[in-house]
């Protein structure tokens, strides 16, 4: 592929248009399958290896980031995760473009984050034709299990997405949001600094 081709294609998936397979092939050399695999198969105790792997194998990842395997990605460099990272096991990037995640963030089991749908119109779908958009997911944010965020996304500061949910359009700081789809619920304010308190055991 030319390389006025290439821009092309990047600036049709950069306005959310569908591309395909053969068209995108040239970013092929992103992908790091070969590392996840050994991220996911690297003993617990190999700390200071894991953490090799990981900056092999995204874009860019902050400090005291816990990533329990197996997890998987399309690509792997285009995930761009923060300080004090935390994400449960299963947890599926699918990252044809950029994934964006704040400090301070956790991840429950069997979360997917993926950039990418495809077409309604079976036609359009010929040799994989799809769309990408980039995810956000700011600061402080927990995803509870089972969760799906779809292309597109931006999950505000501090908000708290329920688990199973499946979140189709951004949601705002500060909220919990649930269901299918996700929408919000309540704010979060300082009557959630008493809740799930651990209270002292007097004798």
């Amino acid at each position: 592929m030319t390389h006025v081709r290439k821009e092309e294609v990047l600036a049709r998936i950069a306005k959310g248009l569908v591309y395909t397979e053969s068209e995108a092939a040239f970013q092929a050399p992103g992908r790091r399958t070969e590392q996840i695999f050994e991220y996911n198969h690297t003993p617990p105790s190999e700390l200071e290896k894991r953490r090799s792997l990981l900056a092999m194998i995204f874009g860019s990842v902050g400090e005291r980031t816990v990533l329990l395997p197996p997890f998987h990605a399309g690509f792997g460099s285009n995930v761009h995760i923060g300080d004090d990272f935390f994400g449960n096991v299963n947890l599926t990037f699918v990252d044809d473009v950029g994934i964006r995640i704040g400090d301070g963030v956790m991840i429950a089991p069997s979360v997917t984050l993926t950039t990418t749908g495809h077409p309604v119109h079976p036609s359009r779908r010929a040799d994989f034709g799809r769309f990408s958009e980039p995810i956000v997911i700011e600061d402080k944010v927990w995803i509870g299990s089972n969760a799906v965020v779809l292309p597109g996304v931006r999950i505000g500061y501090g908000s708290v997405i329920g688990a199973g949910s499946v979140v189709s359009r951004s949601i705002p700081p500060m909220t919990v949001a649930v269901g299918t789809p996700c929408r919000v619920v309540r704010s979060i304010t300082d009557e959630d600094l008493t809740t799930r308190t651990v209270e002292t055991q007097t004798s």
